[in-house]
């Protein structure tokens, strides 16, 4: 997702703000990804004229509704009487796939609370069309099984790793809040997933705060205790669904049958939770008791967004600006559709 420090040098070197390092590198990657756009899109241009025009999802692996419905192919079925076809475009994270919906090469996707601040930051162009309910539950502190810490107010001091400026990062500011401490109180370690597991399983930190499915396989493996998570009113934890203005402007009818079509199947998922996990699990290269785990923690129904949500996403995006994580203010509903426009 976003850079982590990199070792030590053996002289010292001014620190670069994350802000600006950050958006160096959504910067950069803008243009690599429009080179790519341009030099794929000449490659691939047919002798004739397209006939039927495509639905292009931005995904990732981990976004578990996206990949059962790209499995079961029912999105193909729901939009061929419009004349759509689907095209499925895979990214490794949020970022990436911020950048390519910045760049035309795809309509809409999938994303968690943070990406699309520091992509708005950027001045990357999307809107904001739908929202699944909360999942506070589906990001967590989680601290070893023997672990003497048992309430957030004993991390004061301690060592904590989490993925700097992810949604993770606001999780923990405000469980800090709640319990009479901030960032300054304790040792933050800004680790991307992989190196913050590694850290947390060799103890070299005293908690890691983390998100599903990397929660849930966490507990399932080393049997790690949530310490706390997103409940009960901390944060909501919203996953949102993006889109490029233009083509959501011109094709509200594509936009409906991929909500529908998302919300039939999330049905169907919640209801047949390990059958979906068997599913979607060689998929995800995950175990199917841990993508289960992760899958019903979470809830598939999307909605429009609606002023209050848009709301909590401003909060978020305040909080990041406080930090320094982003360098200027932004204002969220700049950037969304709503549910009455």
């Amino acid at each position: 997702m976003l850079p982590h420090p990199a070792a030590p040098a053996e002289a010292p070197t001014p620190e670069v703000p994350f802000w600006r390092s950050a958006l160096r590198h959504f910067g950069a990657a803008l243009l690599a990804v429009a080179v790519i756009a341009l030099a794929v899109g000449l490659l691939s241009m047919p002798v004739k004229a397209q006939t039927r025009p495509e639905l292009r999802i931005g995904y990732q692996k981990s976004a578990s509704l996206f990949v059962l419905q790209k499995a079961q192919g029912t999105l193909e079925k729901r939009l061929a009487p419009l004349g759509f076809g689907v095209k499925w475009v895979e990214f490794p994270a949020g970022p990436q796939l911020l950048e390519g919906l910045n760049v035309g090469a795809v309509d809409v996707g999938y994303v968690g609370e943070a990406p699309p601040i520091f992509a708005q930051a950027a001045g990357a162009k999307f809107v904001y069309i739908g929202v699944d309910p909360a999942a506070p539950r589906a990001e967590a502190i989680l601290v070893t099984k023997d672990s003497p810490i048992q309430s957030v107010a004993d991390l004061k001091g301690r060592k904590v790793a989490l993925n700097k400026g992810s949604n993770v990062h606001y999780l923990l500011v405000k469980q800090l809040e709640k319990h009479g401490l901030k960032l300054a109180d304790i040792q933050p370690v800004y680790l991307a997933p992989a190196d913050g597991r590694a850290a947390f399983e060799s103890r070299n930190v005293d908690a890691w705060v983390i998100w599903d499915p990397f929660q849930a396989a966490a507990e399932k493996a080393t049997g790690a205790r949530v310490l706390a998570d997103g409940t009960p009113g901390v944060v909501n934890n919203y996953q949102y669904y993006l889109g490029e203005r233009g083509f959501v402007q011109k094709n509200p009818k594509v936009v409906q049958a991929l909500f529908a079509d998302a919300v039939e199947q999330g049905i169907w998922l919640k209801k047949n939770l390990r059958q979906a996990a068997e599913l979607i699990a060689p998929l995800q290269g995950l175990p199917v008791d841990v993508v289960e785990l992760a899958l019903s923690r979470y809830e598939f129904n999307v909605q429009p967004i609606t002023r209050e949500v848009a709301a909590d996403q401003q909060r978020i995006a305040d909080t990041f600006h406080a930090l320094k994580l982003i360098p200027k203010p932004i204002k969220v509903s700049e950037a969304v559709v709503f549910a009455q426009d």
